[in-house]
Formats: C-alpha cells, structure tokens, sequence
C-alpha cells in the first residue's frame, strides 16, 4: 500500500469547542467526539460550514474550523428543532443545542430538579436504583444484597452453629429409628 504523505501544515490535534480532535479522522466522525454531538448533526455541520465531509479535520485551514465553530454555536438557526437536544427548555422556554460541560451541566440540573419535585425518577435517582422501568429482581443490585437470603436459611445455619457449639451432632432419621427399635425391645421384653 502506498503511504500517502501529508501536507507539512496538517494538524494533528484540532481544537473545536473545547474539545481536541484527532487530525487523522473524517470531519464527520472526528467531531463525534464532542458530547452532544452525534453522526447526524456532525453532518449537518459540516454541511453548514460548507466543509467536506469527508476531509480529515487535521487537513482543515483556520478558517474552516473557525466556521466550523460558528456554526455549532448558532445550530439552532440552522437545523429544525427535532434535530436539537434541548427542545422548550424548562429554565429558559427556548430551544437549544448544548454540547461539552455544558450538556452535562444541564443534566446534572435536571436531575437535581426531579429529586426536589421528589417525582418517581427523582426518588430513583436519590435511591441509587434503575430509572427507566428495567426490573431489578436479579440485576442492578447494589450494596449489601448479594443474594436471596430466606428466613428458613438464616434459622437453619443458626441451629447448626448453636449444636456445633454443644459438641454433638444431632441425630438424624437414622438415629431416630434405632431409639424406636431399642423401645419396642424393651416394652417386649417387659411383656414377657
């Protein structure tokens, strides 16, 4: 395979809203790389930058990261609302697209608000358990829950600690039987 050989000015890390990009990937897929952005949008980006797609970000000049830039920052003149991950925000009514802390900022915030409206997801987050309907009978155990521990269980391991600590061992159907056997020689011999 022949090695291509790249321009002496290619960036081999791209800075692009506060996040460093490998040079070496597509303008489409390197920019997955920002929280809150995804394949699609990336594309509607470069799309509005008017940058190639396909092109390697590192192979980008200033200028077209510059528009790059611009136009994550001002997405939502360009793409319809459906496209945005913020859509009638709570706090500000608006619609938005946020991405990097920012997004995760406003998550943190939204959780903090269903724990104080103390609704049925807040209580799942403050309580540490699944969220979003999955069961919990046999997964998502946390803590001291190891395993199904039965009341029957916890009664025989207690009675089998308090007759090891007698020194004998209970006698079981066997011994049982020969007590019985021994009785009814006893009662026949009495008879006679």
């Amino acid at each position: 395979m022949p090695e291509t050989k790249q321009k002496e000015d290619f960036n081999y890390i791209v800075r692009i809203a506060e996040f460093d990009l490998d040079g070496n990937r597509s303008v489409e897929y390197a920019m997955t790389k920002i929280k809150g952005i995804g394949v699609r949008i990336a594309a509607a980006i470069a799309d509005i930058a008017k940058v190639d797609r396909c092109k390697k970000i590192g192979a980008l000049n200033e200028e077209e990261v510059e528009r790059l830039n611009e136009a994550i920052k001002n997405l939502p003149k360009y793409v319809p609302t459906w496209m945005l991950n913020r859509q009638c925000d709570i706090s500000t009514g608006g619609n938005a697209h946020l991405t990097g802390y920012d997004m995760d900022m406003a998550v943190k915030e939204d959780i903090n608000l269903m724990k104080k409206m103390r609704c049925y997801k807040g209580i799942r987050h403050e309580t540490g358990q699944r969220v979003r309907g999955q069961r919990t009978r046999a997964h998502g155990r946390t803590g001291l829950t190891v395993g199904v521990t039965k009341k029957v269980l916890k009664e025989a391991a207690k009675k089998k600690k308090e007759e090891e600590k007698k020194g004998g061992r209970k006698e079981g159907k066997k011994g049982e039987e020969t007590k019985k056997v021994e009785e009814t020689k006893k009662w026949e011999e009495k008879k006679k």
